[in-house]
């Protein structure tokens, strides 16, 4: 009995991890007019699936696409792009459940440029386009294409797939992420042989993402702020004096240097992408660069200690030091839902934040009972001129 038992868990417990593999194929899935095509294929991004079949006589493409939006009330996409592999320049078929009548629709799209996503007769003829919601929540697109005389003597197509969150008035798309799945969804379709093959400039732009990401969490969000405990606590102990400072420059430095590069990838990055903005992340990237290279600048105007200014430049040191700080971690977090990276980066900055924190209210802690250790010392010496002198300097002033 026992063992009759184990043995139903176990085959379900399999049937549960094998069925969801099963049902994801192109090759499993049905249609509820029982629509037959030449070849199917599991696209490799955003869970996609396209049906295909054609006929070189008349050069017709008939086409089933299968996706499912990014949120409930979003819309999927399938195009043609004639003349480059991205999605600027296509022409889409996208469908969505109608607000109103909650039935599936499918309308044209001519996407001249991103800034340019308006309904639109396409480049070549559509004679046949419908669209239907599917068991799973998913949606279909039903079209039958009359594939363009260039493209059909070249025997292969630029197909370009895309899901978007949701439809605003008038029909308006909502604007799709751009994480990594959705930048690679292109390809180039083989009519003839039936096959469909990935192009790497999505990859491409996913790698400089990533080097931009990189750059900018290791020098806005780690070195500057470990840069600015050194200089908070390490100086506070006499025997540090003067390596603390100069490891406080070396970070500073280190960090301006990496955060330059990775701010020079960031303009890069908005030249490369017309129409794709986010000014909250751009803004504080620009306020951060401003801030840190007159920090950098003012390391050649430090008055010495004396010196009647210090106690000014201090004060100016200071709050751009802490704005930087402030602003450096705040961009990281933008960038990081920008990016969309998998889950255990984020983790994983956010560990080391949460440390650097934790340390420092330590550090800080033990700052405050050696600096007041120090002065009950220096109270209780008799007065020489020269101790009532030094007793009037601030230990953790710059």
């Amino acid at each position: 009995m026992a063992t009759s038992l184990l043995a139903s868990l176990f085959f379900s417990f399999w049937a549960l991890l094998i069925s969801p593999a099963i049902s994801l194929t192109c090759s499993s899935q049905k249609f509820t007019k029982n629509q037959v095509y030449s070849n199917c294929l599991d696209l490799p991004s955003l869970a996609s699936y396209l049906h295909f079949t054609y006929d070189p006589s008349n050069t017709t493409l008939s086409v089933a696409f299968i996706s499912t939006p990014s949120k409930p009330g979003g819309w999927i996409s399938w195009a043609i792009n004639p003349n480059a592999t991205g999605m600027a320049g296509s022409q889409a078929l996208v469908a969505y459940k109608n607000s109103t009548t909650g039935v599936a629709v499918v309308h044209t799209f001519d996407i001249s440029s991103y800034s340019s996503i308006v309904p639109k007769d396409l480049s070549f003829e559509v004679p046949d386009k419908t669209a239907e919601t599917r068991s799973d929540g998913s949606l279909a697109i039903f079209a039958t294409i009359k594939v363009p005389a260039n493209l059909a003597a070249k025997g292969t197509i630029n197909q370009v797939w895309q899901v978007g969150p949701g439809v605003g008035e008038g029909g308006m798309l909502e604007r799709h992420d751009f994480a990594a799945a959705n930048l690679r969804s292109k390809g180039t379709l083989d009519l003839k042989n039936g096959q469909s093959s990935t192009n790497s400039g999505g990859d491409t732009t996913v790698k400089k993402k990533n080097i931009h990401g990189i750059l900018n969490t290791v020098s806005w969000g780690i070195l500057f702020p470990l840069g600015a405990m050194i200089a908070r606590y390490i100086r506070s102990f006499e025997s540090a004096d003067p390596a603390w400072f100069y490891l406080h420059v070396f970070c500073q430095i280190s960090a301006y240097a990496i955060g330059v590069a990775g701010w020079g990838t960031g303009l890069k990055l908005g030249s490369e992408s017309s129409g794709i903005t986010y000014s909250g992340h751009r803004y504080i990237g620009i306020a951060l660069f401003v801030l840190a290279t007159v920090q950098i600048f003012a390391l050649f105007l430090r008055p010495k200690k004396d010196h009647k200014l210090r106690f000014y430049w201090n004060i100016y040191h200071h709050s751009f030091g802490y704005a930087i700080l402030v602003l450096g971690i705040i961009n990281v977090f933008k960038g990081f839902n920008i990016l969309k990276p998998e889950h255990k980066w984020k983790s994983a900055y956010m560990i080391v934040i949460i440390a650097m924190g934790g340390i420092s209210l330590l550090l800080e802690a033990i700052t405050w009972i050696v600096v007041l250790k120090r002065k009950s010392r220096k109270s209780t010496k008799p007065y020489d001129g020269y101790n009532n002198a030094q007793s009037n300097q601030q230990p953790l002033a710059m």
